[in-house]
This record gives structure tokens, sequence and C-alpha cells, in this order.
């Protein structure tokens, strides 16, 4: 696979079929909607703060993001075209390591979808010749642990806040 740049078809454990393509600046209103449909504890771990709302702040780097070392991709049911789903890949400048995160519709979670869009964040990641790729979670976070270790992601303190979580998975 290709470093995706274009509209992508993925499927999910669960049979669910995802039209997944990175995200552009129309597609604000579309993110503001979908979380305000991530569950407010899952907002709250996306963003490690709690809000009843994203806002445009929050919003601006994941509709402009630079479609290399930065990428953010919005997943649509195929059936439907309603907003499943964003992932986030943020690698640092020297391409060594990247961030990964991804937020679910409540209405979808348990379907697979962080499944399948955790194996493409780290595919991606690989393509781009990143060495490491790792999420941030809150230690409370225990289904997104839980994923990212069944995923092959591997656990690091994060050095100055014992609330916080590295998870790591190396490809080389």
């Amino acid at each position: 696979m290709p470093v995706l740049t274009a509209p992508f078809r993925l499927s999910t454990r669960s049979g669910l079929v995802l039209d997944v393509r990175p995200v552009d600046e129309a597609d604000e209103p579309v993110l503001a909607a979908l979380f305000d449909r991530v569950s407010a504890e899952d907002r709250r771990f996306r963003f490690l703060h709690a809000s009843e709302h994203v806002g445009h702040a929050e919003l601006d780097p994941l509709v402009h993001p630079d479609h290399f070392r930065t990428e953010s991709w919005l997943a649509t049911d195929a059936a439907t075209g309603e907003a499943v789903a964003t992932a986030l890949l943020a690698c640092d400048n020297a391409l060594d390591t990247a961030e990964v995160a991804v937020s679910i519709g409540a209405d979808h979670r348990g379907k697979g979808v962080g499944w399948a869009l955790l194996d493409l964040l780290a595919e991606q990641a690989r393509k781009r010749g990143v060495r490491r790729v790792i999420s941030i979670e809150d230690r409370a976070n225990h289904a997104a642990i839980e994923l990212e270790r069944e995923k092959g992601f591997v656990p690091e303190a994060f050095d100055g806040d014992p609330t916080l979580v590295i998870l790591a998975k190396h490809f080389r």
C-alpha cells in the first residue's frame, strides 16, 4: 500500500466497510459533528482535557495537515456515507517517531473500526520510513491500551506525568 493520499476502502473485522480519505478544510463541520458523537470520556482521552464540544482550535490542525509528516483521515460508512471515525498520524521532523490517535463515534464502537484504523496508521507510518509509532494514553483509557497492546504496542513510562502512558510499536 503506498502512502495513502486518495480515498481507500477498508473492511473491519465485523464486516463494516469504510471509505477512508484524507481530511480537507471543508471537513471541519463534519469532524465537529463526529466529535459531538464521540463519548465525553473518549473526547477527554483524545484531547487530554474535558470538553463538551471540539472547537476550531482543536480541529484546525486536523484539517490542515501537510499530507506527509502529518495526515488526518476521515472514515465514513461506505453504505450510508455517515462519518464514523477519524485517524491522525503526526510524525516528528526526522520521520523517526509518529504519534497516532483514533476517535470513533460512540455508535460505531465495538465494530472493529479502531483495529482497522490502527493497522492503517501503523502501515502508513512504516511506509513513510518511521521507526517507532506511539500513542499517548491516559492510564484510565483501558480499552485503547488493551487494543494497542493486542496490536503489538508496548507500554513505556511517560516522563513527567504519571497519569499518562506511552504505547510504542517499533518497526526495526
